[in-house]
């Protein structure tokens, strides 16, 4: 069994969904792993990971404005304000949703479906730099 691990540096612009589909299947196509488990990991409070529909950037832009509705910027129920209006509130979206994430590894792939596709969603109105850490097991040969 082999394990590798990256962590790469994520640039959002902003609020919203940055896909970072191509820059996981990359890390598991390098570790060379060819059946085993892949694990995606943010190291942030105020941003996750999703899986999502790819074709459409139409039912990512419901979802923001789903979670805008939910969970509005400035709402007086919410006293953690530290960094502005925007804190606590990426702070919920986070923990709503996810900050880590495990797929299969088949054939040297994660075998996403064909709709699918891997986000970070920045829940914060500036952009970061996101660190995100793919860890990747199995076996370098297929079983027989």
């Amino acid at each position: 069994m082999q394990t590798w691990s990256k962590t790469l540096t994520v640039a959002t612009p902003g609020r919203g969904t940055t896909d970072i589909s191509a820059r996981v299947q990359a890390v598991v196509e390098r570790s060379g792993v060819q059946q085993g488990l892949c694990n995606v990991f943010i190291h942030h409070t105020s941003a996750s990971l999703i899986v999502c529909e790819n074709a459409d950037p139409q039912v990512r832009e419901d979802l923001e404005r789903f979670m805008a509705r939910l969970i509005p910027d400035g709402d007086p129920i919410l006293g953690h304000v530290d960094e502005g209006p925007d804190d606590m509130p990426s702070h919920v979206r986070s923990v709503l949703t996810a900050t880590t994430l495990t797929f299969p590894v088949s054939r040297g792939r994660v075998p996403l479906g064909t709709w699918q596709g891997i986000y970070l969603w920045e829940h914060r109105r500036a952009g970061h730099g996101r660190k995100v850490t793919v860890t990747v097991q199995g076996e370098t040969r297929m079983a027989r």
